[in-house]
Order: structure tokens, then C-alpha cells, then sequence
């Protein structure tokens, strides 16, 4: 059983499907791996196991007849404490959040639910999902699976975390300025921020409405595929959702990478890097040429004015969000997000409007001066050694806000644009923790990085490597 653990969302589903294995044997196997996970982790809030079992059964009873036909279904996942279930509250890794019952259910999860998924749990994540390094001063800080002396990145710190100890074959997180590649950097796993409208965010804990994406974590890139078929689309109740077609994932996943053109940025994203982690992930670039890419180097823009933009636009929106409660419940919030929302308060309106503006124009700046030119950019994720949890453990004081811009700086940029881009690991650093690379493509064109990130994986084994058991 320990070896089906390992498998892979999309391989499990195909198991299941082909009455290889049970879906309760599944079930009853990965709760017992999540809590012994826990104990050495701190990835979970809370574990529905009864619940769990009785649904895995019942899968098991409609795989037996035929009668269940969705592509994940019997596959046990855990999500991101911040996707509400109706009747149930949900913590949002906050003081806060408990003891509210959720009105209605996340549309992403009505999706999973429809498509066979089973949820079995809910994950830790930084308080209200504010934060890159996965440091929660409420419900105790979420640990790398690689080693639990070092960060696992945020917000989706337990999403990260867990899909890398191979106890939740895939999970939700979120992504404002990088909290679904930086768990995956940091975790050694895969992770898509879809293009801003491509899923929809009903039924998730907003926290900056113009920037905010949700998206999927998993062990490997036809794993992100095919949970972004399943929540992918428009949505009634998001009036922000793309009416954009969502196009075959899992179809055009094996398609020929050969003579695609991949960009390599001149500066930003490698200023300052550290010489170890460029290594890996230039590095990567040989298994692209190998199959075919043409690798080429692109001069930017100047970025830097987007990621304050950016900066500026998630601390008022979420210092709006908060507001009430900053005001009433001062006290709840840990000192490092008290002091990040209040930062909000102080962008006047004019900054946050021209950092609106800038937007539209930025976007076709990028689109004509670097998109035109390749089909997607490859560059870093995060330009420094993953550190520990006591060399980040900065709360609220005076280190802040160089310490977390510093871990945010080659994401937010996207996010400001609302690109998509695909996390991919691509080797590890010297003191044994993984790196990954980001592939960055136009608007709603996920489908070529996944085949992109897929072609790489096909070639290359990082995916595959396991982190310490116990």
C-alpha cells in the first residue's frame, strides 16, 4: 500500500477505475499516512475520517457498477482551510475564522465533488492566507515535508507540504502574489496559478479581489491538468470567471514540444539569484533543447513598478477586506498581519487607482515586448536558498517587509498581470531541499505549459523523488 501512496492522482484514478484497488483500501491508507504526517508536520486542521471512509465506500459500490464515471473518482484530496464546505466553518488559519458555518459550498469544490473526488481533510495555511513563507502564529507553523526545520512557503503551506509527503494526491490552494508556486518551490511538487477569471472563486476566502486565483497542487504536471479540467470555467456565481472555452488538458498532454520557443529573461528574474539555484534551474533548460525547444534569451520591460503596483493593490484591497475587524477585533490577528493590514490603510486612494490603471497598459507592454517573441518564459521561482523557519520568523517587526518581498518578488509580477504560470521541480539545492523553475505564458493559455512542464517531466525524474518518511 505504501507504493500506491506514491502514485499519482490521474495514475490512481485509473486504478480505481480499472478495479486495480479499492477506493476504501485507498482511503483508509492515506488517513493513516496523513496522521502520522501530521504528527511530524503540523499540515492539518482538521481530518474528516468517517466521513471519508463512508464516501470512498459508496465510490467504491458505484466504480463496482459502473455507475461513477468521473475522472477523479475515489482519489482522497485535502484542500486549503479557506474553501468553504456548507455547514461548516472553516478556520482560514485565523482566530477568526472558526465557529461560522459556510452559508454555501466553493464552487472549485462542488467541481471536485462532481468529478469523483473524495476530500478527506482540511490544511493548515498562513493566517488568512497573507503571507509567502507558511508561518501561522495561531495554529502553529506548517513544516517541510524535506525537512521540518524549513519553510514550506504561503499561503498553501499544507497543500504544499502534504501532496510532497505523498498524503493528499492533490490540493487546492490559492494564489494572490505566489502561495501556489511557492509551497511547490519549496515542496518539491508541481503547481499552476491559472490565468485571473480561468477558475472561479466562489465560495473561496477572498483576500484581494482583482488579483486572487485559485488553483491546484500535485505531485506532477498531468496531475494539475486534470484537476484544472475539472474546476476550469465559467461560473454564474463569480462574475469575474472567464467565459473563455476551457480547452482538453489531458489531451493535448503528450502533444510535440519540438520547435516551441521558450524565453529566457535578461535580468529581474535572475538579479541577485543565488548561484546555486540558478545553476538548477538553468540547468533544466538542456532536457527543452533536447526535445526540440528553441531556447532564447528576452530582453523585459522595466517590472519593477509593477511589483509595487501589485504590492499596493493586495494591501488595500485586503486592508478593506479587514477593516471591521481590525477595528473590532484588533486583538485576534497575529502581529505580522495586523502590521501588513495596517500598511494597507496608509496607500492613499490615488496610488491604489494608478496602480489599477497601470494594469492594462503593463499587460500589452509584456504581451508585445516579451510574448510576441516566444511561447512561454522559463525563469525562477524563488532567486534564493530555501531558508528555515527561524531565519524568516520575522513577525511583525522591523525585517518584515524586506523579508517578505523578498520571497514574493519574481511571483507578483505575474500575478499583477494575471498570467498563467506552472511551477515545475527541477533538481535540489545543497542542503537537500528542492528548487523549481516557473513557466509563464500568455492569458488562458495553461494548455501549453502543461504541455510543456509534462514533456520535461517525461525526461526527468525530480517529480518522483520522495522526501524522508518519519
Amino acid at each position: 500500500m505504501s507504493e500506491l501512496l506514491q502514485a499519482g492522482a490521474a495514475e490512481l484514478a485509473r486504478m480505481l477505475r480499472a478495479k486495480k484497488v479499492g477506493a476504501a483500501e485507498v482511503m483508509q491508507a492515506t488517513i493513516g499516512a496523513a496522521k502520522q504526517a501530521h504528527q511530524r508536520l503540523n499540515c492539518f486542521v482538521r481530518i474528516d475520517e468517517e466521513d471519508a471512509l463512508s464516501a470512498a465506500r459508496a465510490a467504491e459500490r458505484s466504480l463496482g457498477r459502473g455507475g461513477i464515471t468521473g475522472p477523479l473518482a475515489g482519489v482522497p484530496m485535502a484542500h486549503k482551510d479557506m474553501y468553504y464546505r456548507e455547514g461548516v466553518p472553516s478556520s482560514c488559519g485565523s482566530r477568526i475564522g472558526p465557529g461560522r458555518p459556510a452559508p454555501a459550498t466553493a464552487t472549485a469544490l462542488k467541481r471536485l465533488d462532481a468529478a469523483g473526488a473524495i476530500q478527506f481533510g482540511v490544511l493548515n495555511m498562513t493566517e488568512f492566507a497573507y503571507g509567502p513563507t507558511g508561518h501561522n502564529y495561531h495554529l502553529g507553523h506548517c513544516r517541510n515535508a524535506w525537512n521540518p526545520d524549513y519553510i514550506t512557503g504561503g499561503s498553501s503551506s499544507g497543500s504544499g507540504t502534504t501532496v510532497a509527503a505523498r498524503v493528499s494526491f492533490a490540493a487546492l490552494g490559492s494564489d494572490t502574489g505566489g502561495s501556489i508556486r511557492l509551497p511547490a518551490h519549496f515542496c518539491g511538487v508541481a503547481g499552476i496559478k491559472p490565468t485571473y477569471g480561468r477558475v472561479s472563486r466562489a465560495g473561496a476566502m477572498p483576500l484581494s479581489f482583482s488579483m486572487d486565483t485559485v488553483g491546484p497542487l500535485a505531485r506532477n504536471v498531468e496531475d494539475c491538468a486534470l484537476v484544472l479540467q475539472a474546476i476550469a470555467g465559467q461560473d454564474p456565481a463569480d462574475a469575474t470567471s472567464s467565459a473563455q472555452p476551457v480547452p482538453d488538458y489531458m489531451a493535448g498532454l503528450s502533444r510535440p514540444v519540438k520547435g516551441l520557443r521558450i524565453g529566457v529573461p535578461a535580468g529581474y528574474f535572475y538579479d541577485q539569484v543565488d548561484p546555486g539555484v540558478e545553476k538548477l534551474v538553468r540547468g533544466s533548460l538542456k532536457a527543452f533543447t533536447d526535445l526540440g525547444c528553441e531556447v532564447v534569451e528576452v530582453g523585459l520591460p522595466d517590472i519593477e513598478p509593477w511589483n509595487s503596483a501589485g504590492v499596493a493593490i493586495i494591501a488595500v484591497e485586503a486592508a478593506a477586506l479587514h477593516s471591521a475587524w481590525l477595528r473590532e477585533r484588533p486583538q485576534d490577528y497575529s502581529d505580522q498581519l495586523r502590521a501588513r493590514l495596517e500598511l494597507g490603510l496608509g496607500v492613499t486612494g490615488v496610488q491604489y487607482i494608478n496602480a489599477l490603471r497601470l494594469r492594462d497598459h503593463a499587460l500589452k507592454t509584456w504581451l508585445a515586448e516579451v510574448m510576441s517573441k516566444v511561447d512561454a518564459l522559463h525563469a525562477p521561482v524563488v532567486s534564493f536558498a530555501t531558508p528555515t523557519i527561524a531565519e524568516t520568523d520575522v513577525g511583525g517587526g522591523a525585517k518584515m517587509t524586506e523579508v517578505l518581498a523578498k520571497v514574493t518578488r519574481l511571483m507578483r509580477p505575474v500575478n499583477y498581470l494575471g498570467l498563467p504560470s506552472l511551477a515545475v521541480p527541477c533538481g535540489f539545492q545543497s542542503h537537500g531541499l528542492p528548487c523549481a523553475f516557473q513557466l509563464i505564458g500568455r492569458p488562458f493559455d495553461e494548455g501549453l505549459l502543461f504541455r510543456l512542464g509534462h514533456a520535461y517531466q517525461r525526461v526527468t525524474d525530480w517529480h518522483r523523488k520522495l522526501p524522508p518518511q518519519g
